[in-house]
């Protein structure tokens, strides 16, 4: 192994380890009428790619269509998104962020986000916020190409 493949393996580790940590602890703080992870991470793909179908959404999530659909039942149940037909193809729904769904992901109503955001905020200095910023959407890429 080279320098490289030795940093690679062990950037890998430690995203993973951090990761897992941070699942563990956003799942034990979901509470009632919150997003789950996956309802947000759904919500934020469907809002990030504009229309697609749940077959597509699940491609991108890299779960089966399936769970996707079940997600999804969840997001529609509370008027998170919602489905159309497809102009292209009318036997496919294409599904789109409602008000309420952009208003969930924008308007600071989401509890866990508000935990992190007071965690950032009184844990990490200004530095350290703009590296996890920056890091995100690298993680998401990493995700993608998992």
């Amino acid at each position: 192994m080279n320098a490289r493949d030795d940093l690679n393996r062990s950037t890998a580790t430690a995203i993973h380890v951090a990761v897992g940590m941070v699942k563990r602890r956003t799942r034990e703080a979901v509470a009632d009428g919150e997003l789950t992870a996956p309802e947000l991470s759904a919500l934020a793909q469907i809002e990030r790619s504009g229309s697609t179908t749940v077959a597509d959404l699940a491609r991108q999530q890299q779960i089966t269509p399936q769970a996707m659909g079940s997600t999804v039942a969840s997001l529609e149940k509370h008027g998170l998104v919602t489905r159309a037909p497809d102009p292209d193809d009318r036997r496919r729904s294409l599904l789109s962020v409602s008000g309420a769904g952009s208003d969930a992901l924008h308007s600071g109503r989401n509890a866990l986000s508000d935990r992190m955001a007071v965690a950032l905020a009184d844990a990490f200095t200004d530095d350290e916020v703009a590296v996890l910023a920056a890091a995100a959407p690298l993680l998401e890429r990493l995700a993608q190409h998992i």
